[in-house]
């Protein structure tokens, strides 16, 4: 029969349908009715027929006809919405859909694979996990490493040993030891009450990022997981259900507990959870409506699927990507601004660059050198200036490799740390199946990548100190040489007047996220972890910088366009031209 999900004031309602030929209207009272028999006040209503309402669908929000059958209008197992006429939306609902949702409206469920060993999983292929391009699988080496871990585990839990996190309490409670009769309920309510995040919930493409990272860290086969509970945990993955896990709440010691603990929560079939079919539901309708059990946690298991550095770690694998991406553009965009202010190709000059040969600064001089005026690319615009009585040129342009290449080292560095995370183990114990043994140490302790974002996020914002002096240079008519801030008929118009006030903010909001979250910690489970990084934050404020950093250099590519106009019908090289080509396709 057919089943449909319906959500009326913050309640979740499942009602069947044994006629599909009846009406979305006809849908809409039977979940109110439903809805107002399960309130001790009704729900405020005397009867259904005082309720005026409209259906909409929770993916993609769009209006149904109330006249339409069920069966022309809905699949089955569709979710929709009630709406009473003259609700006030509570500040405290949870959105039907996430923060750019309209990237998912046209979701395709992939074909290909990623296949996930522990050992081997790339920044590059956790962003793609991320976009949902793949879906998982392990390898045949993982699971055999998985399944061995897990006897030590059961063995462990049959011979009664007291063992960290499998027959004891957490944290203060590490001396407790736990029945076996209460192992499952151990685990359980280790997930509940470690769910205790806050903030608003990750976007879809971070949230697969998060469970793709712990698959991969679980498929090492140190963490006692179960080989069943580890497929259940890839078919969820698999079908895009995602757990709402707030975005705040991790101290990055012991690992990322409170955001990993709302992924483990939905797993188990309890708070809220996403997918492209749904919308926001309660996790155990979004599982069923995708043909999916909650997972029932063995001993250890619930511990497994909390203990670790992933949040910090998936943030980061963002954060380097996007850095490497705009560090790159970085180069381009300068370049173009020194040729709308004439500028000189001389300080690029091999031999300069030779003489203080830290990579980036050397791939930075290379980069300008092929993008600007050479025998291979000639530019009429240097040409026009090549007999100038200028000497050099202002630090903002002379010295980009200089400032841009120690961008790309950081870049280099923070990659290096984030690629080892990514193929860590980080749980506490560790479960060494080959040794017979469990052992407790410190690998979930995010210091590592908490200190690389922290770098990071420093490193990267000079991208936009220095890239708003050049905006400066651009729109100041005494350094430009061209209308003041990019505009005829100045006065009447204030071309990139205010466009330029834009970069100072996010520049000088840059400086305050710069500050590194990782020289704080503050000792928390009654000293017990007296000692954190603060990776969390480390990871989501280097995200903002980089994101202010995008805006920043995308302001000084539309002004570095827009001062080519004014130089016209001179042309810059070919290369530039291309990118001016590229700008214009979408900015007039």
């Amino acid at each position: 029969m057919p089943r449909y999900t319906v959500h009326v004031r913050g309640e979740w309602l499942a009602v069947p349908c044994k006629d599909t030929s009846e009406t979305v209207r006809w849908l809409g009272r039977e979940a109110l009715r439903r809805y107002i028999k399960n309130k001790p006040d009704n729900g405020g209503f005397d009867s259904v027929e005082d309720v005026k309402f409209y259906l909409r669908r929770c993916k993609g929000l769009g209006l149904l006809d109330l006249d339409d059958t069920i069966e022309d209008a809905l699949e089955d197992n569709e979710f929709v919405e009630v709406v009473m006429e003259g609700d006030v939306m509570s500040p405290d609902f949870i959105p039907s859909q996430p923060e750019g949702v309209h990237l998912y409206s046209k979701y395709k469920e992939p074909d290909e694979y990623i296949i996930l060993d522990g050992e081997s999983l790339t920044t590059q292929d956790l962003l793609n996990l991320g976009k949902g391009l793949y879906k998982i699988k392990l390898s045949p080496d993982a699971e055999y490493k998985v399944s061995q871990a897990r006897l030590l585990i059961d063995s462990i839990v049959q011979e009664h040993k007291v063992v960290y996190g499998i027959t004891t309490g957490f944290g203060k409670f590490a001396r407790t030891v736990i029945p076996v009769s209460q192992l499952k309920d151990l685990q359980v309510n280790l997930v509940r009450s470690h769910s205790a995040g806050v903030g608003k919930p990750l976007s879809p493409d971070r949230t697969r990022m998060l469970m793709a990272l712990r698959i991969n860290v679980l498929a090492k086969g140190y963490s006692g997981i179960s080989l069943e509970t580890l497929h259940q945990v890839i078919d969820v993955f698999n079908a895009c259900c995602l757990p709402y896990i707030p975005e705040k709440g991790t101290v990055g010691a012991s690992g990322d507990l409170a955001p990993l603990s709302h992924l483990a929560l939905g797993l188990i079939g309890e708070g809220k959870m996403w997918s492209p079919k749904s919308g926001w539901a309660d996790a155990k309708y979004v599982l069923q409506a995708h043909g999916l059990k909650p997972v029932s946690l063995k001993p250890k298991e619930g511990l497994a699927l909390i203990n670790g550095t992933q949040m910090i770690t998936s943030l980061g694998c963002e954060a380097v990507e996007r850095a490497n991406a705009i560090a790159k553009q970085a180069d381009i965009v300068a370049a173009l601004t020194l040729e709308v202010l004439k500028g000189t190709t001389k300080a690029f000059d091999t031999d300069i660059h030779a003489l203080r040969p830290h990579p980036g600064q050397v791939e930075v001089a290379f980069r300008f050198r092929s993008l600007l005026d050479s025998d291979h690319h000639p530019s009429e615009i240097a040409e026009s200036h090549r007999f100038c009585d200028r000497v050099q040129d202002a630090y903002t342009l002379r010295c980009c490799p200089q400032v841009h290449g120690v961008v790309n080292d950081t870049i280099a560095f923070a990659k290096n740390i984030i690629h080892t995370e990514l193929n860590s183990a980080t749980d506490n114990p560790m479960v060494f199946a080959e040794r017979g043994e469990t052992i407790s140490g410190g690998n979930f302790h995010g210091e590592y990548p908490a200190k690389a974002l922290d770098y990071l996020a420093i490193g990267v914002h000079e991208l936009a100190s220095i890239s708003e002096r050049r905006i400066e240079r651009l729109c100041n008519p005494s350094l430009s040489e061209l209308p003041a801030f990019l505009v005829t008929d100045g006065g009447l118009n204030s071309g990139f007047m205010i466009a330029h006030c834009t970069a100072a903010a996010l520049v000088s909001e840059n400086k305050a996220l710069c500050h590194p979250s990782s020289v704080d910690s503050l000792s928390t489970s009654a000293a017990t972890e007296d000692h954190v990084s603060m990776g969390g934050w480390a990871a989501r404020k280097c995200l903002r910088v980089i994101e202010n950093v995008e805006h920043v250099l995308a302001i000084e590519l539309l002004a570095a366009c827009q001062g080519i106009e004014f130089l016209r019908p001179l042309r810059t090289t070919t290369p530039l031209e291309k990118v001016y080509d590229l700008v214009r396709s979408v900015v007039r």
